[in-house]
Formats: C-alpha cells, structure tokens, sequence
C-alpha cells in the first residue's frame, strides 16, 4: 500500500484546491438541504399537533356539555 502512494504523485496545491472547494460546496449544499428537509417535517408536525390539540379541546368541551345537560336532567 505505501509503494502504491509513493508511486502516486500528489496534485499540486493550484489544482488540488479546486478539488478541496468543490468538495466543500457539496458538503454545504447537503447541510443546508438536510435543515430544510428537518424544517419542512417540523412544520408540518407542529400543524398537525395543534390540529390535534383542537380537536381534544373540542371533544373536552363536548364532553363537559353533556355533563352538565344530565346533571340538569337529573335534577328535574
């Protein structure tokens, strides 16, 4: 393995710095999509969670009426 790295030439700094650039905008650019991927599913759980809540609210208030309209009609 080290023969076949002392074989190898390096790339020179001018071109090898290109490479280094480009590896490092692919690098960014899957950072930056995997944040919007997160933010997107984030988003859309915080939508569904407050579609939830309101529903549960509802259903609790649903439930109170209708507790206090047979504690009314056991009183009569």
């Amino acid at each position: 393995m080290s023969a076949l790295l002392a074989a190898a030439p390096a790339l020179p700094l001018d071109e090898a710095g290109k490479y280094v650039a480009g590896a490092f905008v692919v690098f960014v650019a899957v950072i930056v999509i995997y944040v919007a991927i997160m933010a997107t599913k984030l988003q859309r759980m915080s939508k569904e969670l407050n579609e939830l809540n309101t529903a549960v609210e509802a259903r609790e208030r649903g439930e109170a009426a209708r507790a206090e309209q047979a504690k009314g009609a056991a009183r009569r």
